[in-house]
C-alpha cells in the first residue's frame, strides 16, 4: 500500500528575503520528493510564501518527478477568483480542496478553520515565521499543541 506523507506550508504574507526562502524552500521539497513514497504537498494562496511553495513544487515536479507528490491548493469556503478561474487553476494544481468545516463560517474564522485541519492531517508542518502575530504564527502555535513535526524556515540558518 502506497505510503502518503502529508505536508502543509504556512507564512507570512510578505516575505523579506524571498530568495532566502525560496532556496530553503526548494531544498526541503527536492529531499521530500525524493525520499518519500508519496508526498501530498497542502498549501493556501494568500501570500509570498504560499507562491513560493507552489511555485517550487511545480518546478521539481518537472525537473525530479512528478509520479510521487501532488499539489493540493486548500481553500477555506468557494472563492469568486475560482468560479472566475476555475479551469487554469485545475491546471495549475494537481487538486482543489474545499474545506468542509471552514466553508459555512464567518470569513475570518474560516481561515483559521481551514489551516487546523490542514495542521491535523499533516505529518509535517513547514513555517515561515519571523514575527509572534498573525494567522501563521497562530497556526505555527496550533501545530506546537498538537506536537506536530515543525520546521520553521525563518529559523533555520542558509546554506550559502
Amino acid at each position: 500500500m502506497l505510503r502518503l506523507y502529508t505536508v502543509s506550508f504556512f507564512g507570512h504574507r510578505i516575505i523579506e528575503d524571498f530568495n532566502r526562502v525560496e532556496k530553503k524552500a526548494e531544498a526541503l521539497i527536492r529531499d521530500l520528493i525524493l525520499q518519500k513514497e508519496y508526498v501530498e504537498f497542502l498549501v493556501g494562496r494568500n501570500g509570498d510564501f504560499d507562491q513560493i511553495v507552489s511555485s517550487a513544487v511545480k518546478r521539481l515536479q518537472r525537473r525530479i518527478r512528478a509520479d510521487n507528490s501532488s499539489l493540493v491548493w486548500v481553500l477555506p469556503y468557494t472563492t469568486a477568483e475560482l468560479r472566475n478561474h476555475e479551469k487554469s487553476f485545475r491546471v495549475y494544481y494537481d487538486e482543489i480542496e474545499i474545506c468542509d468545516a471552514a466553508q459555512n463560517s464567518h470569513p475570518k474564522r474560516a481561515y483559521q478553520i481551514r489551516n487546523r485541519q490542514m495542521v491535523d492531517q499533516s505529518d509535517l508542518v513547514v513555517f515561515c515565521v519571523e514575527h509572534r502575530s498573525g494567522g501563521a504564527y497562530q497556526t505555527m502555535r496550533y501545530a506546537q499543541e498538537k506536537g506536530k513535526r515543525i520546521i520553521n524556515l525563518a529559523e533555520q540558518p542558509s546554506e550559502e
